[in-house]
């Protein structure tokens, strides 16, 4: 299963403690201690894999290495390595502590988590000219201790919804080189996939059925990533009893979760057209478009009709590629 949100504690590393220390050449005897390192600081870093966030569901507490203690002979500790995890993008960061939130947005952005503690100063910092022969050092300050909450919403340019079995993780397989389960029955999809077509990312929304908003099925879990998508496709099977009713229970959840998803560019796909007779499919098209709707048909097995898909996904394509160039 997708991991999507979790909370960690994070320590930064701890400053190392100065030094007291002593020349012992003659004529030269004056304070040599150096300087603790300054503790590693910790990093959040965008990466493309949304599956990251899995490996901080059961390793809640993370730690930055401590500074090392100043030595002898002007020796500074060394600093202590920086602690950085690796997120997906679309990640919102959220400081419990201060309430101050950001999002990872580009693969390899990195954000300050947590900052390391500064090295104490050794006794040659103390030296003067009434105190030659300085005791005293300053230990190293602690590391920042923090919580985070995490919380993953995928950032696609197409999403794929529709009641469980209505083709979603078939086309995605079709339009991409992903490759998810699939299967004839419900639910077989248990996690978000993505795919890529040239530069749209598609993702594969699964688990949304009536009552969904309110935390049936699968639930709310994965109605927070249509958010960050910018197109909808809406996928109906052709073998549906009432394919009104079924674009209906999706739009009708979408609306109760977030109104704004109903507001987004959404097309109607008629999927599995294959598995029923002609006349069935012709039947399901005038369905649904007696209730405002302009679907197209798709099966996997025929080219043309994927062929239609492809010409939306271009035109989806050359859009955001104007934008870009804006």
């Amino acid at each position: 299963m997708l991991v999507d949100e979790v909370t960690i504690r994070l320590h930064a590393g701890n400053g190392g403690r100065g030094a007291v220390a002593f020349n012992k050449v003659k004529l030269s005897q004056g304070p040599v201690g150096g300087d603790g390192g300054n503790g590693g600081n910790v990093y959040f870093e965008g990466i493309s894999n949304i599956n990251a966030l899995m490996s901080y569901a059961s390793n809640k507490v993370m730690k930055a290495e401590d500074g090392k203690n100043g030595r002898g002979q002007f020796l500074d500790g060394r600093r202590g390595e920086d602690l950085i995890l690796k997120i997906p993008t679309g990640t919102t960061i959220t400081n419990l502590g201060t309430g101050y939130n950001q999002e990872l947005i580009h693969v390899g952005q990195r954000i300050l988590a947590a900052g390391g503690g500064m090295g104490g100063k050794g006794n040659f910092k103390y030296r003067s000219a009434i105190n030659t022969t300085p005791l005293q050092f300053q230990e190293g300050l602690a590391g920042d201790v923090c919580e985070y909450h995490l919380e993953l919403r995928l950032i696609a340019d197409v999403g794929l919804v529709g009641l469980p079995n209505a083709g979603k993780s078939s086309l995605l397989n079709e339009l991409t080189a992903a490759k998810v389960k699939v299967a004839n029955y419900a639910f077989t999809t248990l996690e978000p996939h993505l795919g890529a077509y040239y530069e749209l990312i598609i993702a594969d929304i699964p688990g949304l059925i009536e009552g969904a908003s309110s935390g049936k099925g699968l639930g709310v879990k994965f109605l927070k990533h249509i958010e960050r998508t910018t197109t909808i496709f809406h996928l109906v099977s052709a073998e549906s009893d009432d394919p009104a009713r079924d674009y209906e229970v999706i739009r009708n959840e979408l609306e109760i979760h977030n109104p704004l998803l109903t507001t987004k560019t959404e097309y109607v796909l008629l999927t599995k057209t294959d598995a029923v007779a002609p006349k069935v499919v012709k039947d399901k098209i005038a369905i649904l478009k007696k209730i405002g709707l302009k679907p197209v048909p798709v099966s996997i097995l025929e080219s043309e009709s994927l062929d239609e898909v492809k010409k939306i996904l271009n035109k989806i394509k050359a859009e955001k590629l104007k934008v870009g160039a804006n």
